[in-house]
């Protein structure tokens, strides 16, 4: 097993090849009761969890604009707790896809307080599932199209994208990321999506936050956003501030 992807740097991918093992992980073997333990106390802080399927990487690395890995179906009780204490022989990626309206702000979401991050900003995601893979190797635009029509009734299947996908790892663990370009403007996409927020019975996030520049962020931002919002805003206009970043970003 090995993990090979540098710390807190932003880096263009040109091929994702991320593939699904049917073995089981390595981390899951002999701690199947500590993960079934660990799940009961889950459920009673949070009755609303459900036990799914997910994946876990247990190899990931970047070589040339190639992200390459290896990974391997868990229960959603598994990731919870290799989470705690995030034991080197596992890793975790995730897809964000970066939604920018038509007048350059960045859109993401809240929480709601039943779930696991509960209050915690970040653009709409899920981990991997299985049905990611429909080929063997990880589809991350299906993962985003599905994530983002899940939390927001938003359809970004046909939307423009950018012209790649880029990285960021860090020690919590790694994101996959993408632009998607919206027609429209920011408070029209935020309205659309607090329609649809109310019309759910157990709505997944709590409402849309807008990001419209990167000095002005929003509470309960989670670590891995603030490079990534920085890199977007550098990228579409003149930087008119400077800000001390806890993760460096490859321009």
């Amino acid at each position: 097993m090995s993990f090979t992807l540098p710390l807190g740097v932003i880096l263009p991918v040109d091929e994702i090849d991320v593939r699904l093992d049917p073995a089981q992980h390595p981390f899951e073997v002999g701690r199947e009761d500590a993960i079934a333990e660990n799940w009961q106390r889950e459920i009673a802080a949070k009755p609303a969890l459900f036990d799914g399927t997910v994946v876990l990487l247990s190899e990931f690395g970047y070589d040339g604009g190639r992200l390459y890995g290896r990974c391997h179906a868990v229960g959603y009780s598994t990731f919870l707790y290799w989470r705690k204490d995030r034991v080197a022989t596992a890793a975790h990626a995730f897809a964000h896809p970066m939604l920018v309206t038509k007048d350059n702000a960045l859109v993401a979401i809240r929480m709601a307080a039943h779930t696991v991050n509960a209050g915690r900003v970040y653009f709409a995601a899920g981990s991997f599932e299985p049905e990611d893979f429909p080929d063997g190797a990880v589809d991350a635009h299906g993962n985003m199209v599905r994530e983002v029509r899940e939390e927001t009734g938003l359809d970004i299947s046909g939307a423009r994208r950018g012209a790649r996908h880029y990285v960021l790892a860090t020690e919590r663990g790694t994101v996959i990321f993408r632009r998607y370009f919206l027609d429209e403007a920011a408070d029209a996409i935020a309205s659309r999506i607090r329609d649809f927020v109310v019309g759910e019975s157990e709505p997944e996030i709590e409402e849309p936050v807008v990001i419209r520049n990167a000095r002005d962020l929003p509470d309960g931002l989670m670590p891995h956003m603030p490079p990534m919002i920085d890199w977007h805003f550098s990228r579409i206009k003149p930087r008119r501030f400077s800000r001390q970043l806890h993760l460096r970003a490859s321009r």
